[in-house]
């Protein structure tokens, strides 16, 4: 399937994800481009790389940065953008698996498959928290940087 085609899907998907998360009506576009921009990204990045963990940590570090972005934009808090870009990254095939190889005792495959997804959803997190991390501490430095000598 080409790249615009996993673009206008999960754009469609994640939208539905925005309004089932109840995002204000006028961020429905930035949350779905948010979650469209990161999935088609993860799709390009797996198929260069083979790597889901590397193509999930810099799909989710976008989502997260493109959600800051937009956050600051409309003035409405990141997790309005960012959760539902996400939602399309989140390994839910890969727990389903692992749950289908344990019920079938297949511990073997279930560890494997379960390793993978949890390095994949790791990977995920971890993305988020560098650039949330990051933004606080830009927005730290900025706040002490306009404080007048005496309040320092």
């Amino acid at each position: 399937m080409s790249l615009y085609l996993h673009f206008i899907y999960s754009f469609l998907a994640t939208l539905g994800f925005c309004i089932f998360f109840n995002v204000p009506k006028k961020d429905l576009l930035y949350g779905s481009i948010t979650g469209s921009i990161g999935w088609t990204l993860y799709t390009y990045l797996n198929g260069i790389s083979n790597s889901a963990s590397l193509s999930s940590f810099i799909s989710a570090t976008i989502i997260a940065l493109l959600g800051e972005v937009f956050a600051r934009i409309n003035r409405k808090p990141v997790t309005v953008f960012i959760i539902p870009g996400i939602v399309p990254l989140v390994p839910g095939y890969g727990m389903y698996l692992t749950m289908l190889d344990i019920i079938n005792n297949d511990f073997n495959s279930a560890a494997k498959t379960g390793s993978d997804t949890i390095f994949v959803a790791g990977s995920i997190a971890i993305g988020v928290i560098l650039v949330s991390s990051t933004a606080k501490l830009f927005k730290k430095i900025r706040s002490v940087a306009k404080m007048s000598p005496t309040q320092k």
